[in-house]
């Protein structure tokens, strides 16, 4: 059974990606891992700070996460603590008759690494296109250097300022989904 990874720090950055494919080259490109694909169902409960999200990857295989970022634009550093579960759907049910569902986030992930960033190509249920960046930072790493990389990466990338994106993926979706 492989164990959870508490007090975990990333730099995270999140964008549209009008042109999902042309991204995608570029990411190949640069990268020195990947890629993976990933089909990942995010149920959201209530909280009273930060997320608490379930990650269902398969029937018995999921991770619950809990995590603290700003919802801004631009860099931001991610806090967080993962759990792997081999019964998600179980647990599911357990969080929300305890806590409530605020919302579920399904996507199609590919995954491609470049040094210590996650590039997360994102395909999300009724919202479309998406790159995520995911710049993993060591215990003695800066959350300053993280953002830097991520930065140079947005550019390397081609990615502008007017398509970064505030917040997660739940509060882009319309009411009801």
């Amino acid at each position: 059974m492989s164990h959870g990874r508490t007090g975990a720090r990333n730099v995270e950055i999140k964008a549209r990606a009008p042109d999902l494919a042309g991204l995608e080259a570029h990411a190949r490109r640069l990268a020195t891992g990947g890629p993976f694909d990933l089909e990942q169902d995010d149920t959201f409960f209530q909280c009273s700070k930060g997320r608490l999200k379930l990650r269902e990857l398969a029937p018995d295989r999921g991770e619950l996460i809990f995590y603290e970022r700003p919802d801004a634009e631009g860099p931001k550093l991610s806090r967080y603590t993962i759990a792997p579960t081999s019964a998600p759907a179980a647990l599911r049910d357990a969080l929300e008759q305890a806590w409530g569902i605020v919302g579920r986030v399904r996507k199609h992930r590919r995954v491609y690494l470049v040094g210590q960033t996650r590039v997360h190509l994102d395909r999300v249920a009724g919202l479309g296109d998406f790159v995520e960046l995911e710049v993993v930072l060591e215990a003695s790493d800066a959350a300053r250097s993280g953002e830097d990389i991520a930065r140079r990466l947005l550019q390397e990338l081609g990615i502008g300022d007017d398509d970064l994106v505030a917040g997660a993926y739940l509060d882009l979706l319309p009411a009801g989904c």
